[in-house]
């Protein structure tokens, strides 16, 4: 919680005395209309700047069930993983056939549909209200929130699938699309995995960021997955909201460690090429997951997350490295040339590639399981993670700037990293058959990356950097994923206790060595296992998310304004050209109240549901009143911090009487 004084927006705590001003003058001329309603904090819905989360007192703490259930259910299921994994792989491999055969289509509709829900908000006249206070400025300047978007899209799977999938789909192409190894398969091969990893894969994540950033920046809630769906599920205590909650750090516990898995594989496979040394089996990965465990729990309990995140940022700017390094001394004109017709063809054959379902058949279901729906499932389960990150950094943008900053910034990035990875291995493959060394046989994937650095110049030297960036990313991963799932379990506490974010951090790695176990000698096949089983019901609580995010824009301040702008405008406009040509003036007067000329007519701006959001509430989330006889709030939140010592004794000695005033007031 920042320690900082806040300063009061105007509609939390400067009121105006009367709600409002300009009938105050008809009542002293002896007009009066009518008795004028009084509103939370006497402002008219319509009026309010928006509810910060710093202007509501929060109680943060332990949640002692969701920590308690979903770490003994962690816990569970890591014993059992390492002790029979053969069982658990058994068993997730049924629970997958069927979860695809029968469920699989609602992963499909959730990448496509959020995509146009996405759009549709930030093309209507929602795109303009902000994420936070009327006239509050972003946090962070636009280069620097683009950089940290740009660098929420570099990671291990970057590294891992960069060469690897691409080449992939260019040697064994989706059923019914191009004939494998051919010319056509160069750009088809690059255009299927722009889909895995493109714009639906970041409308995912941009959905769950922008629910959390409106009703944290807007709304004044925590920012948690249930305070979005508080509409369905009430009280932040009640058993639907823990629910929620605990769902969230299950899929990002499992979406999280199967990055870590899959990044300690490569990590052993690039000892093994620059030592020499044998890393056959998972031994060796395991061994890695611990020791960087480690270093991510030094990391949290040490304070030195400064570091860390120098690292993070080093690491970055490694990763453009990287891609210059393919670009620059790799086959630089072929991957200029086909730049431009992956980007063409991923938008023009968009939905064509979502069109694609398991009634087409055995082949096609194979695919959609092994690579397309098993992918919008993993991205599933990192939203929370990478959602709250993008909310975190997004203060003060519009829904317009946030929805089109986050699906096309981080998007473009990676379809253009992906690019010159996987075009430098198809164009080493394509020419001389370099990476599968001319069987037509794929590799392992964690050791694709590290056969195409051996056909470059230089390769040998950027494999152990290679190495080093692979452990960063590991550590720094496991800590912001730790920090998020702490937060879900301390009811959204942004300073969370560290020994809940270790325990976070070793969950998550004991899940990464249960994903390589159950896996054995095909990692992917664990990681599939898990991923599209763990994602499946957060999945069913994003659908809810944009619902729960629609009525919330419904009745926005700004939304109102706009309601009353469009209504009464059009008719005066009209009618005065009508009537007086260009020569005309629009004037606003007072009318009867339920008047139909009334600019609200037909609408009860009194209703809890336009009122009751932007209600101060106290520590215990209940509403904090507003005595219209003194001026003053109840709870002196928000004037405290300027308080001296002796002003806060002489103000708690008036707060037991400002209590007995405003039950009179309530019973009247």
């Amino acid at each position: 919680m920042n320690d900082k004084p806040q300063t009061p927006s105007k509609a939390e705590d400067t009121p105006p005395e009367k709600p409002h001003g300009k009938l105050d003058k008809t009542l002293r001329a002896g007009k009066k209309i009518f008795q004028p309603p009084k509103y939370p904090h006497g402002v008219h819905p319509a009026l309010v700047p928006g509810v910060s989360i710093e202007d509501q007192r929060v109680r943060y703490g332990i949640d002692k069930p969701i920590l308690v259930v979903v770490g003994a259910l962690i816990i569970a299921f890591v014993a059992w993983g390492i002790v029979q994994p053969e069982a658990v792989k058994s068993i997730s491999g049924t629970m997958l056939t069927w979860t695809m055969q029968n469920l699989g289509w609602i992963f499909t509709v959730i990448a496509a549909g959020l995509l146009v829900f996405l759009l549709v908000l930030a093309f209507s006249r929602a795109g303009c209200i902000p994420l936070g206070l009327d006239g509050e400025k972003p946090e962070f300047s636009t280069g620097s929130w683009a950089a940290m978007l740009f660098a929420a899209g570099i990671g291990i799977a970057l590294i891992f699938f960069g060469p690897y999938e691409p080449l992939l789909h260019y040697l064994q192409p989706r059923p019914n699309a191009y004939e494998g190894g051919t010319d056509p398969a160069i750009v088809g091969g690059l255009v299927q995995t722009a889909l895995h990893w493109g714009l639906n894969a970041w409308a995912i994540y941009a959905i769950v960021g922008l629910a959390v950033a409106y009703f944290s920046f807007r709304r004044g809630r925590v920012p948690l997955m249930s305070s979005i769906l508080s509409f369905i599920t009430g009280d932040s205590n009640s058993l639907g909201s823990r629910i929620i909650d605990g769902l969230a750090i299950i899929a990002t516990l499992f979406g999280t460690a199967a990055s870590l898995g899959i990044g300690a594989l490569q990590i052993a496979r690039g000892a093994e090429v620059v030592t020499g040394w044998n890393t056959t089996g998972n031994t060796i990965a395991i061994l890695i997951i611990m020791v960087l465990t480690i270093g991510t729990i030094i990391s949290a309990v040490s304070g030195v997350s400064k570091g860390i995140r120098l690292l993070s940022n080093t690491n970055m700017w490694l990763s453009v490295g990287l891609a210059f390094f393919f670009l620059i001394v790799g086959p630089t004109a072929f991957l200029l040339n086909v730049v431009p017709g992956v980007v063409i063809d991923y938008v023009g054959e968009l939905p064509t590639m979502l069109a694609r379902n398991m009634s087409e058949g055995d082949d096609t279901e194979e695919f959609l399981t092994n690579w397309t729906i098993f992918y919008w499932a993993w991205w599933v389960s990192w939203s929370p993670f990478v959602g709250i990150f993008t909310a975190k950094i997004s203060r003060g943008r519009t829904i317009r700037q946030f929805v089109m900053g986050v699906l096309l910034i981080p998007s473009s990035i990676i379809v253009l990293a992906f690019t010159i990875l996987g075009g430098t291995a198809i164009y080493l493959e394509h020419t001389a058959g370099a990476v599968t060394g001319g069987t037509g046989e794929m590799p392992a994937p964690e050791e694709t990356i590290f056969i195409v650095l051996d056909h470059l110049p230089g390769g040998q030297i950027v494999a152990p950097l290679l190495m080093f960036m692979l452990a960063i990313f590991f550590i720094t991963t496991a800590d912001s994923a730790s920090l998020v799932n702490s937060q879900l379990a301390q009811k959204g506490n942004p300073f969370p206790r560290r020994g809940v974010t270790v325990f976070w951090s070793l969950c998550m790695a004991g899940i990464a060595i249960v994903i390589l176990l159950t896996g054995g000698d095909d990692a992917l096949t664990g990681l599939q296992n898990l991923i599209v089983i763990t994602a499946l019901p957060f999945s069913v609580i994003i659908v809810l998310m944009c619902v729960g995010l629609w009525k919330a824009l419904r009745s926005d301040p700004r939304t109102y304004r706009q309601n009353y702008q469009r209504k009464i405008l059009d008719s005066a406009v009209r009618y005065g050209l009508e009537n007086y040509g260009d020569n005309f003036a629009v004037k606003v007067v007072q009318t009867e109240p339920n008047s139909e000329y009334s600019a609200g007519y037909g609408f009860d701006s009194t209703s809890p549901e336009a009122t009751d959001w932007y209600q101060r509430t106290d520590s215990e989330g209940n509403p904090v009143p507003y005595d219209y006889e003194t001026g003053e709030y109840l709870d002196p939140h928000g004037q405290l911090d300027s308080m001296t010592k002796e002003q806060r004794r002489e103000r708690a000695k008036l707060e037991k009487e400002a209590r007995k005033r405003a039950k009179r007031m309530n019973k009247r």
